[in-house]
Order: structure tokens, then sequence, then C-alpha cells
């Protein structure tokens, strides 16, 4: 009697994700977001990094420029791209397809978004050992807050992008959707510009928003000034909107084409 083959969770996500890598490869302007686009900005930033700015909020360069790095990341190589990736893939029938076989939909969905987050995990590490050489940045002082931030960040932003992806009609105008939260989160979440910057109000509302405990955690593990409170608040914060984004998920996420 010949056995049945099995396959397992394991096996069929790095399945899937192998697969979701090779189109990943095969398109440039995809590959230009993902990539090239994270590493690039957080640099540019530096001119606009004034001495002024940086009296102001009691840190130095590298402080301001990695979680901007590690925020651009996110946004761009992990959430727009991501959004963008989930449209297409439902739009060319890939999805319903795939549902249809042993994958689960939690299953879909973490190995779409696995080689995007591999990506953004490799590109983390580039901008750390970046501003570590051209900036002066030294080791973090609270390297278990950095790690928890980075952590909180690629939950939110893929949780995010599935979301967004279920509120896009077509894969023309998943370009425009994640258009939103992106600039929210680059000018008021900590990325551009740190939360110091602006009066303590509006600071306290900003570190609301769903990247900002990414962002505040990343920035307090390497200055270290960060207080236990402020950390349990920006974790709580950052699984609040993971719950909230996986429950929309289930909700409002769509397998098939809109008609």
């Amino acid at each position: 009697m010949s056995g049945i083959a099995t396959t397992t969770p394991g096996g069929r996500l790095k399945a899937l994700a192998r697969a979701e890598f090779t189109l990943l490869v095969r398109s440039r302007s995809t590959l230009v977001t993902a990539l090239l686009v994270p590493l690039l900005l957080p640099f540019s930033l530096k001119a606009f990094t004034d001495d002024k700015m940086l009296k102001e909020t009691g840190l130095d360069v590298g402080q301001v420029l990695l979680p901007a790095g590690i925020g651009f990341a996110l946004l761009f190589g992990v959430y727009t791209t991501l959004s963008a990736i989930y449209t297409m893939r439902r739009e060319e029938l890939v999805l319903k397809r795939l549902r249809t076989g042993e994958l689960r939909d939690a299953e879909i969905l973490a190995g779409t978004a696995l080689p995007m987050v591999l990506t953004g995990l490799l590109q983390t590490f580039v901008l750390i050992a970046g501003s570590m050489a051209l900036v002066d940045l030294g080791m973090p002082e609270a390297p278990h807050l950095a790690l928890l931030g980075v952590v909180l960040g690629f939950s939110v932003c893929v949780t995010l992008a599935a979301v967004t992806s279920g509120l896009t009609k077509t894969a023309e105008s998943a370009q425009v959707t994640p258009m939103p939260f992106l600039f929210v989160s680059m000018i008021l979440s900590g990325v551009a510009v740190p939360l110091e910057v602006f009066p303590e109000r509006a600071a306290s509302f900003f570190e609301l928003l769903p990247l900002s405990p990414a962002i505040t955690l990343i920035r307090g593990g390497w200055t270290g000034d960060m207080s236990g409170g402020d950390a349990v608040l920006a974790v709580v914060v950052g699984v609040a909107w993971t719950v909230g984004g996986v429950f929309a998920v289930q909700r409002w996420f769509r397998w098939e084409p809109r008609r």
C-alpha cells in the first residue's frame, strides 16, 4: 500500500515564498520601490538634520537617521510593496487558486509576505551597519527595545498592507490607496521628523499612530532614555494596532477580483 504524500505548513510557506521571491526579482519597478528607495531616502534627510534640531531633541545624527531609515524600509519595502502585491495576486486570480489547494488563508498571506519581510530585515541590518560606519552611531543602549520596535513595525506594516489591499479596487489603484498611511506615518510617526520636535500634547497624540510605537522603541533602544512606562505604552499601542488589523483582514480582505 503506497503512502499518501503530505505537506507541512513550513514546507508550504517555503514553496510559496520561493515563488513570490521569483516574481519579485522579475519586477524591476517593485524591486526599486522595495530595495533602493528605503536605502537612499534616510541619507537624503541628513541635509535637513541641522544642529538646531539636534539640540532641541537631544539626539545625535545617527539616532535621527537610523529610525528614519528603518521606517522608510517598513513603509516602502514592506507596507506599500506588499499592498500592491496582495492586490495584484488577487486580480490575477492567484489567491483564488491557492485557496483551492492545501494552503490555509493565513499561510497564503504569510507566504506572500515572507520575501518582503526578509528583504526588510536585510535592509535593517544594512542601515544599522551603514549608520555605524558613516555617522558614528554607537551600539544600542537598550537593544531589547530596538528589537521590540522592529518586530512591532513589521507586524503592523504586514497586517495593514493586507487591510489596504482589501480596500483597494484594482492593481492600478494600489499605487494610490497606501498614500494616506504612508504620508501620515512619514510626517507624524517620528520617521522624517522626530516626535521630540512637536509640542508635548501633539506628540502624545501622534504616539498613538500605527507606526509610532515601532519608531519610538527603535529610537529609545539607541538612546537608552526610554522609561519603562513609555515602553509598555508603545508595546500596547503596537499590539493593539496589529490585533485590530488582523480583525479587519478577517472581515474585509478580498480573495477574488472586484466585479
